[in-house]
């Protein structure tokens, strides 16, 4: 009877032999996830470094809306 350790042995060998034919297509998914993730975190810098990043609430604008109490009945 096999144990877990040659059970665990046996399921990364067939990963790696089924996914070999992918592991090419998989790097480039990456890289390009990567270098997406990078253009977007240096934009949000920017953002914050000009000071457009400013929120509603943070910015001092009036909000319109309904006060509703815990029990849910709108109060005035």
């Amino acid at each position: 009877m096999f144990g877990l350790s040659e059970l665990a042995l046996i399921l990364v060998v067939v990963i790696v032999v089924l996914g070999i034919k992918r592991l090419p297509e998989l790097t480039r998914s990456a890289g390009k996830a990567a270098r997406i993730f990078k253009s977007e975190a240096k934009a949000l810098k920017e953002q914050d470094a000009s000071g457009a990043g400013a929120t509603a609430a943070g910015s001092g604008a009036v909000v319109s809306g309904t006060v509703v109490d815990r029990d849910d009945t709108p109060r005035s």
